[in-house]
């Protein structure tokens, strides 16, 4: 234990020591870390899978995305993807100079930039049938286990996302 002061020069003790199992900063506490820890595994295992298809993991999401339901709006596609425009619009330049997407103002709507799939943008859809297998081999669990996760971890984002909205 640290011996620190206060403001006002109350001498308290800090515990630099985390193995007390109610220490709220302990890392197996916290929920944010098993979901990025998640997060990144998964990204790995997608990683050799994606690349045969030219696509990092944030690319193939917006192609999933367009491939649902194009064209879209940057907005609508930040929207679907949890994902702010700083962020979305760097990713959608190098999908347009690989040839995957074009980006065009809305004729309606000068503010908005439409994005639509390329040929060759669309044709990717058959060779990425197979990518979702890659993570089905990564669950050790039943089918029924990995849907109810899903589903758990949907929820979760929604929940988030509404929080996220009232705060905002």
């Amino acid at each position: 234990m640290l011996p620190i002061r206060s403001r006002h020069g109350d001498i308290a003790t800090i515990m630099t020591d985390s193995q007390h199992p109610d220490d709220p900063l302990r890392l197996d506490r916290q929920i944010c870390f098993p979901l990025y820890a998640a997060s990144n595994l998964i990204n790995r295992l997608y990683r050799p899978v994606l690349s045969k298809l030219g696509l990092t993991y944030p690319q193939y999401l917006v192609m999933l995305a367009l491939w649902e339901k194009a064209p879209r709006t940057v907005g609508a596609l930040g929207e679907a993807l949890y994902l702010d425009s700083g962020t979305l619009t760097p990713l959608l330049k190098r999908m347009e100079q690989a040839g995957l997407i074009t980006r065009a103002r809305d004729p309606e709507d000068e503010r908005r930039v439409q994005v639509e799939l390329t040929k060759k943008g669309r044709n990717l859809k058959a060779d990425a049938l197979t990518v979702p297998e890659t993570l089905t081999e990564g669950f050790e669990g039943n089918p029924a286990e990995v849907e109810n996760l899903r589903e758990s971890v949907q929820a979760l984002v929604a929940t988030l996302a509404r929080h996220g909205k009232e705060r905002g």
